[in-house]
């Protein structure tokens, strides 16, 4: 491996590693996890060398720790999905890629730019902290599921013009924004009414690391389908050899004219040596993820920035190696669809518990908390309107432990107990005997501060659980709206509720593919309820609940120590 990058963490150097011709960016935190604690002032920080130094005396402590931070992703890399298919993980984010064509000071057609409205777009992509990335980024995304960052957007644009050269690249240098340019090699360094550009501009344009080349075929035919195969091939080969022969780069992308495409053409361009092809569909608005293959990149028009702005998702992160917890991470909500069923995901923050003192509505819980996000929790008695009475044993954030009725909680025995301390979370089988006291709870997980009883597994070990596991519980089998809670692969916390009706074994599996390696079932059909800064985000008014899981932001954890019920 090689050193190509240093950053500056926590006033130490923290180096990012990266084997030749892997395309990925590694997390400030995966890389702030690697780095040692640094001795301060005894140490020039200035001289990475020493930094250096100081880890070769302590390789008990670095080597573990780069292993078991950075492994995920280099085993991620190691094992893409085989091509052209996309990686499942990569189908559950959302990465817009938009396609500009000309941008000219007088527009001439509806989807020209002007240069003003372009340098507006930029900023308003700075302003709301999307990161620009690369095409070789975003197909190594495509390819492994490795994350890319939490807002990623591509910029792309068409045909090569002049003005590409004059306005565009001027101001991806200043913002720093990579991109990809689409060229047609017929037209370069003529004006057909419109200029384009010429070979010395490109070659300059080519030689920047922001910018990257792909090939637009010779001529733009208006539909590559219809050509017949001697000139199909000449448009697809042709087009790649004189870029790379002009521009001394290879050139590993394909962009099809107006879109247009079938398996003939994808099985040429792939046969030609192309990694991936973009494409572009004025009917459908879909996300890179959203593409049918890597030899069918969908697109964005420009016009589509805001909504792709709003609507931006790195992707889940990898899955650990250990059981890791993450309770550090920002809080983001996230919606998601597998298998036709939509689902809201809300991951990151400190898990809690919160018992009320009386049945409410989700937002209401919330109300007075450190907690921004809740979903209802563990069963709770019917027998009155405003009862808290939890069915199990109960322990909540406030240290209040209510041990569970004798005849209910055998019938609750092997169903998930939930276990929470300030810097783990464990789901184990529920015994009546050992787990009906504090002490009891202490014992399966010393400093517990939060407990109570589930309704079952959804997933285990990174695996759906089958209809066997589920036993006796009712309408387990059903479909109904869902709620669950649990760990993802990162070691964040993830509440959330399916929005559509589901099984319960459907929900396992569509779980695990959303990346969650632990998951079990809370209160569901009328009682399910998720809310997010004191907004409900189901449609409904669902049946009030005394008991919720919340999520804290970490900020907040440092400022408070206990969380007392909101009634």
């Amino acid at each position: 491996m090689k050193i190509y990058q240093k950053r500056l963490l926590n006033a130490g150097f923290c180096y990012s590693f990266s084997i030749v011709g892997l395309a990925i960016s590694l997390p400030a935190s995966a890389l702030a996890n690697s780095c040692p604690e640094p001795k301060a002032v005894q140490y020039n920080i200035t001289d990475p060398t020493i930094q250096l130094a100081s880890w070769v005396d302590a390789p008990q402590t670095l080597i573990p720790k780069l292993v078991q931070d950075l492994g995920p992703w280099l085993a991620a890399y190691l094992n893409p999905y085989p091509t052209p298919k996309l990686h499942p993980r990569a189908k559950q984010a959302r990465v817009p890629i938009i396609m500009y064509h000309d941008i000219l000071p007088q527009k001439q057609v509806f989807f020209d730019v002007t240069p003003q409205e372009f340098a507006t777009h930029l900023e308003l992509i700075r302003s709301h902290k999307l990161t620009p990335i690369s095409l070789a980024q975003l197909v190594t995304h495509l390819r492994t599921g490795i994350p890319l960052p939490k807002k990623p957007i591509l910029l792309t644009f068409d045909d090569g013009y002049s003005s590409h050269y004059h306005y565009v690249y001027p101001l991806l240098k200043k913002y720093g924004y990579p991109a990809t340019f689409s060229i047609y090699t017929s037209n370069i360094g003529k004006n057909t009414g419109r200029p384009h550009v010429t070979w010395e501009q490109l070659r300059q344009m080519a030689a920047d690391p922001l910018i990257a080349i792909a090939a637009h075929s010779v001529t733009h035919p208006a539909d590559l389908t219809v050509l017949p195969e001697e000139q199909l091939r000449f448009e697809i080969s042709e087009s790649k050899r004189i870029l790379e022969t002009q521009l001394g780069i290879p050139i590993d992308y394909f962009t099809y004219p107006t879109g247009k495409y079938d398996s003939r053409v994808a099985r040429l361009v792939a046969q030609t040596g192309y990694k991936a092809a973009l494409t572009m569909d004025d009917s459908e608005d879909r996300f890179a993820g959203q593409s049918e293959s890597l030899l069918a990149i969908a697109r964005l028009g420009q016009s589509r920035l805001k909504h792709a702005i709003a609507a931006t998702w790195g992707g889940s992160q990898l899955p650990v190696w250990g059981e890791k917890f993450d309770f550090t991470s920002e809080i983001t909500v996230s919606k998601t669809t597998i298998n036709s069923s939509r689902l809201i995901l809300i991951a990151g923050g400190k898990p809690i518990t919160i018992h009320a003192k009386s049945r409410y509505q989700v937002p209401q819980i919330l109300a007075g908390s450190p907690a921004i996000a809740a979903v209802d929790g563990g069963f709770f008695s019917l027998k009155s309107l405003d009862s808290n009475v939890m069915i199990g044993p109960v322990l909540s954030h406030s240290g209040k432990f209510i041990p569970g009725n004798n005849t209910e909680n055998r019938k609750l025995s092997g169903r998930p107990l939930v276990l929470i301390n300030s810097q783990a979370v464990k789901f184990i089988a529920f015994n009546p005997q050992q787990h009906n006291t504090l002490a009891g709870l202490n014992a399966a997980l010393p400093n517990v501060t939060d407990s109570f009883v589930a309704a079952a597994w959804l997933v285990k070990d990174n695996q759906p659980q089958p209809a066997s596991t589920f036993g006796s519980l009712f309408d387990y089998d059903a479909a109904r709206h869902r709620a669950f809670w649990g760990i993802n692969q990162a070691g964040q916390p993830t509440i959330g509720v399916s929005t559509t009706l589901i099984d319960s074994v459907s929900l396992g599996i569509a779980l695990a593919q959303a990346g969650l390696r632990d998951a079990v079932m809370l209160d569901s059909g009328a009682s399910t309820s998720l809310a997010y800064k004191g907004e409900s985000l189901v449609g409904y008014t669902p049946r009030p609940v005394p008991h919720v899981v919340a999520l804290v932001p970490p900020q907040t954890m440092t400022q408070s120590n206990c969380v007392m019920a909101s009634r």
